[in-house]
């Protein structure tokens, strides 16, 4: 049998699994709408969409979903990519 307080851990861990599993697929879409607008010729889209996925992941990392590192290691390559973009036209 399990104690009182594993079963209350089992509970919070299953709980906070489900918000990070949540938290990582919604910057995943982000990302991929992200490099959508990259590709097309729509920087004015594709630079909001930029501060709405640095924020997120900024958030991520607050609530433990993603490392630091990631989150930033992420948000450097997003911002080369679109400076990339940029400079190609």
């Amino acid at each position: 049998m399990h104690t009182k307080s594993a079963a209350k851990s089992l509970k919070t861990s299953e709980a906070a699994r489900i918000k990070h599993k949540s938290t990582r697929r919604t910057i995943g879409t982000v990302e991929k709408e992200y490099r959508a607008a990259v590709s097309s010729a729509d920087p004015k889209d594709a630079k909001k969409l930029c501060s709405e996925l640095v924020s997120l992941l900024d958030k991520a990392v607050k609530y433990g979903s993603i490392h630091k590192n990631k989150a930033d290691r992420k948000k450097s390559r997003l911002a080369k990519l679109l400076a990339a973009k940029s400079a190609k036209k």
